[in-house]
């Protein structure tokens, strides 16, 4: 079994118990270029006087390490701050391989963080939400809360309802991650995570070595690659559960956030949200996103919001390459988000379940839709599906899924 991530062999040794551990780093890709020009909003930008183009002053790059507290155990947990040239700033903690903060410019320069989360430990362990976090075995829901496996069955936690949800009772959003390396290089930061999941661990088989990087570039892109290995076959599905609001963390709704999602097709659910197997064509539903409409026009015809696993249109990229997934512009501030995915599917959820008793950063209450994700991943209960892209990973295979983030302004 080839371990990832330099530096892991005298970590996972005892843990795996074997004999030898050829190490191999994680590779970097470069970001791509935008496959499309940046999306017109259905709601105007309005043009002000003042609009001259700000002056742009150099920062130095930096990546510095803060204590962020200590978990019930007593593990230290720290927060790592990416600072790129043109100051926008990553702050990520070894706690779930969590993003805490994104500080992205708008069309003035003017920065603001539009991540939700907590300012402290504490709330990440007793609040959650997978604000930001890492999630894995198994992003997304298992049916049943079990799969089979080479004739095996497994039982997972059942976590929501009858069925297992983004990896269990503590997935890997909960667990103290292993700082591997910090650099600068070239015109990037990287921050290097790594994690041993145990044989068993929320039921799953094998035990699995992952590694997710954080890459912060000048070019205001903010890349994750996910490696994996197994000495078992298992199944992984890791996506990050970041959620965004291009106006600024706390600041309101997401309704006017106009959204383009690269897909023409998707998965149907019954009531558990868990895929029936069924494949259908967005056209005519209000779940077509295939040009770019605000997330408030049909929102009133899905139930409380969206909350939607997207099978991504390929075409001749094919599967495994890095394409386009989708493109969030927020005309007030002219911020555009660009998402790039090696994975088949998205899950495109708004924030419904968010509630006035959760308070964020800087003492801000997030409510219903002040926040949306866009989880690339592949399909919720794919272990259940033999007719879905298949999770499953066996020794001698490595797991590799990259996603990239890039912000600009118009």
């Amino acid at each position: 079994m080839n371990i990832i991530c330099k530096g892991m062999k005298t970590w996972i040794y005892p843990v795996l118990g074997i004999a030898l551990i050829a190490m191999s780093g994680c590779k970097k890709k470069e970001a791509p270029a935008p496959e499309q020009p940046p999306i017109q909003s259905e709601t105007p930008v309005v043009e002000r006087e003042d609009q001259a183009e700000p002056k742009k002053e150099t920062v130095q790059m930096s990546i510095t390490k803060d204590f962020f507290g200590q978990t019930p155990d007593s593990k230290q947990v720290d927060l790592y701050t990416l600072v790129n040239a043109n100051g926008m700033t990553a702050k990520i903690t070894n706690y779930g391989a969590i993003l805490v903060s994104l500080e992205v410019p708008d069309r003035d320069g003017h920065m603001v963080d539009i991540a939700l989360g907590y300012d402290n430990l504490n709330d990440y362990i007793e609040r959650g939400n997978f604000f930001g976090a890492t999630v894995g075995r198994y992003a997304n829901r298992i049916g049943g809360a079990k799969f089979t496996l080479d004739g095996v069955e497994y039982k997972l936690a059942a976590n929501n309802g009858p069925n297992h949800l983004h990896g269990g009772k503590k997935g890997f959003d909960k667990v103290v991650w292993r700082v591997e390396d910090t650099k600068e290089e070239d015109d990037q930061l990287v921050v290097k995570l790594t994690y041993i999941s145990e044989d068993g661990e929320e039921g799953y088989p094998g035990n699995l070595a992952c590694c997710v990087t954080y890459t912060l570039t000048n070019a205001n892109d903010l890349r994750i690659d996910y490696e994996a290995e197994t000495d078992k076959t298992t199944v992984v599905n890791l996506t990050n559960h970041s959620y965004f609001n291009l106006t600024g963390q706390g600041t309101g709704n997401i309704l006017d956030h106009v959204v383009m999602i690269n897909a023409d097709k998707y998965t149907v659910f019954d009531e558990g949200l868990i895929p029936t197997g069924e494949i259908r064509s967005v056209e005519g539903t209000p779940l077509d996103f295939t040009s770019p409409t605000s997330i408030g026009a049909r929102i009133g015809q899905v139930g409380s919001g969206y909350d939607q696993n997207y099978i991504l249109s390929k075409g001749s990229a094919g599967a495994g390459s890095l394409t386009l997934c989708a493109r969030v512009l927020e005309p007030t501030s002219g911020r555009i988000m660009e998402v790039h995915t090696t994975e088949p599917g998205v899950q495109f959820y708004t924030g419904n379940f968010l509630n006035n008793t959760i308070i964020g950063k800087d003492g801000k209450v997030y409510n219903k839709h002040y926040g949306f994700c866009l989880e690339t991943q592949h399909y919720p209960d794919s272990p259940n599906k033999p007719d879905f892209p298949t999770t499953v990973l066996k020794p001698g295979q490595k797991f590799t899924s990259t996603t990239v983030y890039s912000f600009s302004a118009q």
